[in-house]
């Protein structure tokens, strides 16, 4: 899930939680089928060598599959958890807002395989022009939790690491999430870009730390989720990102 991560010996991966692998197998891409239709999306996911479907999956965070959506104008955020439908098939009910152009990212580890992180592109409609952006990073007030946001460094630079810290009020309650204390998801604003991560420092206290490192230079907005008292909490923040000068 984290290969990155790195260990001398067995034990648990600590941003995600899964058990640490001897070593990952060959790096392969997995391709993924999809089909929209009547507010439903359908997936299919393939061996790279032999084009038939995957029969087996890990379960990571708790199931199969996650799955990303976002549309254009990057208003419209989904996290949720297509079912099984068949040999290497999953769907899931999901009505779209609106006509246009889509953006998923599909989360699984095929059994055998390495883990995917697979970008795809769904087109209801004519697309529509990049959205325009201005840095909000101010307090958001989501279902239950208050979330506030610093980095360091204040001002991102692409390709180099930012440190996220979320401040989250009140902090009784808090709960792990599909397995962890947050799922973050941040997008460029052209849609090119889309990163799924988990917290490198939590406790269940009222601080979270993400790090990442953006691509390039873009207006990026993150999605955040925390789980208090049984509720998600979706905030959403916009941070520009720069190019170093």
């Amino acid at each position: 899930m984290d290969p990155d991560i790195r260990s001398k010996g067995p034990g648990k991966c600590p941003r995600c939680g899964m058990s640490l692998e001897a070593r990952l197998p060959p790096l392969a891409e997995y391709p993924v089928q999809m089909r929209y239709q009547k507010g439903e999306i359908r997936l299919r996911v393939l061996d790279p060598a032999t084009r038939r479907p995957v029969r087996h999956f890990e379960i990571i965070h708790e199931k199969p599959f996650h799955l990303f959506v976002v549309s254009q104008d990057l208003k419209f955020f989904a996290h949720d958890h297509p079912q099984p439908a068949g040999p290497g098939a999953f769907r899931l009910k999901l009505p779209l807002p609106q006509p246009g152009l889509y953006r998923l990212l599909g989360d699984f580890y095929p059994a055998g395989g390495a883990p995917q992180m697979v970008p795809l592109t769904l087109l209801t409609g004519p697309p529509a022009a990049k959205p325009v952006l201005q840095r909000d990073v101010s307090p958001k007030q989501a279902t239950n939790l208050q979330v506030e946001l610093t980095t360091e460094p204040p001002e991102p630079i692409a390709g180099k690491k930012t440190l996220l810290f979320f401040r989250l009020k009140p902090a009784d309650g808090l709960e792990q999430y599909l397995g962890a204390w947050g799922h973050l998801l941040t997008a460029s604003d052209d849609l090119i870009d889309m990163i799924h991560t988990h917290p490198v420092i939590a406790d269940g206290g009222d601080q979270v730390q993400f790090n990442l490192i953006f691509p390039r230079e873009a207006v990026y907005r993150i999605w955040v989720q925390f789980q208090r008292q049984g509720q998600v909490n979706t905030a959403v923040f916009t941070l520009p990102v720069s190019r170093l000068r």
